[in-house]
């Protein structure tokens, strides 16, 4: 546990590296790259993602490693990703497809061996290796901003809390380096043959450097008065880790414990044909069952059992929370912080407020299991029938038939209503409202989130502060989604020291004119 709890200090103490007065922050979110890496079989073009989204993506790192930043002289750019640039949870690499080479020390559980590699760290790495791969002109565009002095900060996200794991961070510099050396030696070659041998020799590339300017944040990142930077799935029950600070799984150690999304995306979302990750919020049991009459008998079937198995996982995922090994990670989490409070960043009560901040996972209660996938509004609706038939085979013909049907038809309705009511998705206003309380925690200028893809800019803490959620660079080909509002905003935040204060642009990049305004 000393050992981890170091590496935990480690990741986070680069905070510190610099004086936030001589950078300038670019924050983007919710890129999710890999988020269409799934080996189970489905439609033909099916949830691919976009590739506009890469090249607009590798355009503006381009443009901001020419833009010299405006936050004074010796000044450079920390691009500052707020969760979810890596898609672990997205992904579906069943054992049999990773690399020929690959040495898994983590046996694959046979849920794995259906579904895909999981969270442990061997797994993720073999995942992490997928993604550079499909995503090359993205890391080669990161790994010449970094190349260029700019620093490069990751704040974990519900989707890439993997890079908890030492040798999943080691493979995501190794894939930078490779670009970054690759990109110095064309340039030096380059450099020769234009000056025929005459010119200067290139400065040699310094990995060591390079990799000093990369930064991992789990829990967030903070400069003093500019800018608190969090993915904000903490303020989301469906999302929100257990232990920010010791995601470790109270059911095996060696995996990252497993939060409701993470297990609705594995054993229903991607398994099923058709089935598309956004937009369950505004889905009701009829219209489960509609898609799954699309599918066919056996396609509903499946569905059916998935959804079973799926919610059989989550009480499994609800009973380790009340274990004996689910308290020993709470007082492990409670050292990492101590522990980070005692490096001189933080005072230990304020982390401790901020954790009081955070919402309980979902998982925390059976009730709110079976809300969350309809099983309450169902079992209601079963009870209600049943209650219906048993009146009409005891007296169809009797007036207090009819009353008492009313009755269990208006009590079904008001129920429903209720039900439907407390079942909240969406959670936008629950980060608004925790980036007010946030600006008064940890001052700061701007209160920065992403997480619900949707680009906001409110004033919060009685206007002492502004609250913007960066929106996502996550997008399908599928038109269908593109019509329904799905297109990423491709928006991201620009933040300059001044005289006057911390100065900040919320742009969006349009793949004609580069970086403008944005209007919501």
């Amino acid at each position: 546990m000393k050992r981890i709890t170091h590496q935990i200090l480690t990741i986070l103490n680069p905070l510190a590296s610099q004086s936030p007065s001589r950078e300038s922050l670019l924050v983007l979110s919710d890129v999710h790259l890999g988020s269409d890496l799934n080996d189970h079989p489905q439609p033909a073009g099916f949830g691919r993602r976009s590739k506009r989204v890469d090249e607009d993506l590798a355009r503006l790192l381009d443009h901001y490693a020419r833009t010299p930043p405006a936050s004074g002289p010796g000044a450079r750019w920390r691009i500052v990703f707020a969760g979810d640039f890596i898609d672990f949870i997205g992904m579906a690499i069943l054992p049999k497809t990773s690399d020929a080479d690959e040495r898994l020390a983590t046996e694959p559980s046979d849920e794995e061996r259906e579904h895909g590699l999981g969270n442990a760290a061997d797994h993720a790495r073999a995942k992490m290796r997928k993604v550079g791969a499909r995503h090359s002109e993205v890391f080669a565009a990161l790994a010449s901003f970094v190349a260029q002095g700019n620093a490069l900060t990751i704040v974990h996200g519900n989707h890439d809390v993997e890079f908890h794991w030492g040798a999943v961070r080691d493979e995501f510099r190794a894939i930078l380096v490779g670009h970054a050396r690759a990109r110095a030696r064309a340039d030096e070659r380059a450099a020769l043959a234009t000056a025929a041998g005459d010119a200067a020799p290139c400065e040699a590339f310094d990995a060591g450097a390079f990799e000093a300017r990369i930064d991992f944040n789990p829990w967030f990142f903070y400069a003093d008065g500019v800018a608190y930077i969090e993915h904000g799935h903490q303020y989301d029950a469906l999302c929100a880790s257990e232990h920010v600070m010791a995601p470790e799984s109270a059911i095996d150690p060696r995996r990252i414990a497993r939060g409701f999304s993470d297990v609705l995306l594995r054993f229903v979302v991607r398994p099923t044909r058709g089935l598309k990750e956004h937009g369950h919020e505004r889905m009701g049991i009829a219209d489960y069952l509609l898609f799954g009459a699309r599918l066919g008998f056996f396609g509903l079937f499946k569905l059916g059992s998935s959804f079973a198995r799926a919610v059989m996982e989550l009480l499994r995922v609800h009973r380790a929370s009340i274990s004996e090994a689910a308290k020993r990670l709470r007082e492990e989490h409670e050292r990492r912080i101590a522990a980070f409070a005692s490096q001189g960043r933080f005072d230990l009560d304020r982390l401790r407020q901020l954790v009081a901040l955070q919402t309980p996972p979902i998982t925390h209660s059976i009730r709110g299991i079976l809300a969350s996938v309809l099983l309450d509004r169902l079992l209601l609706a079963l009870v209600s029938i049943a209650a219906l038939v048993v009146a009409g085979v005891l007296g169809f013909s009797h007036a207090w038939f009819w009353i008492g049907g009313a009755c269990v038809v208006l009590g079904w309705v008001v129920t429903h209503r209720y039900l439907a009511k407390s079942r909240k998705l969406d959670p936008d206003e629950m980060l608004v409202d925790r980036a007010g309380r946030l600006a008064k925690l940890f001052p700061a200028a701007f209160v920065v989130m992403g997480h619900t893809h949707t680009p906001v800019q409110v004033a919060v803490a009685e206007g002492a502060s502004t609250y913007i959620n960066v929106g996502s660079w996550s997008e399908q080909e599928d038109d269908s989604l593109l019509e329904h509002g799905y297109r990423a905003a491709r928006t991201h935040l620009v933040i300059h020291s001044a005289e006057s204060g911390p100065v900040a642009e919320f742009l969006a990049w349009d793949s004609s004119a580069g970086p403008r305004r944005f209007v919501a």
